[in-house]
């Protein structure tokens, strides 16, 4: 494989892993979806065209974060003629607070998927259930052979004990 294609790939890899954050990000500041979505899209073109400035190794999500910025500052230069308009340095500071939320998120996520190997293998089966099929309480209860009101408490301790794991976990890292 040549450098050239590993390099595509690493980027298609990188972009698409980070596309989700990205689109949030960009909506924090620019509330309309299809706007969001336009400038979401000249993004990923600077992010195309600039990838050989990009240094492997490095924070991608950051990098594509300020390219965005960039994008949706340039965006509102287009748009002057709105009315209702942020200040440039109010859409930075907002941007930054979005930017710090990410990294808290993905700590978060971090704990919670370690805290979730962690549980029996039928609490695991039930938060499956429930939110990653977005099961209603009804559909878990049947599938888990429990009742309703027994499958409400089960989840409430499961959530419990995910909570109080997620919590050690960050204040253990944060201590490190």
């Amino acid at each position: 494989m040549s450098e050239t294609t590993s390099r595509v790939d690493e980027f298609v890899r990188l972009l698409a892993q980070n596309q989700r954050r990205l689109f949030v990000y960009v909506h924090t500041l620019v509330p309309n979806h299809a706007d969001a979505e336009e400038v979401l899209q000249n993004t990923n073109l600077v992010l195309w065209r600039e990838f050989d400035s990009f240094e492997l190794g490095t924070n991608f999500a950051a990098w594509a974060c300020r390219v965005a910025l960039n994008q949706v500052l340039a965006w509102r230069k287009k748009r002057q003629r709105d009315r209702l308009q942020f200040s440039d340095d109010f859409l930075t500071a907002v941007a930054a607070e979005t930017e710090d939320a990410a990294g808290a998120l993905e700590d978060q996520t971090r704990a919670l998927a370690g805290c979730l190997a962690k549980l029996p293998p039928d609490q695991r089966e039930l938060i499956r259930l429930r939110y990653t099929e977005e099961g209603s309480i009804e559909a878990v209860a049947k599938r888990a052979h429990r009742t309703v009101e027994a499958t409400y408490r089960a989840l409430s301790r499961v959530r419990h004990t995910l909570h109080e794991c997620v919590t050690r976990t960050l204040a253990r890292e944060n201590r490190a």
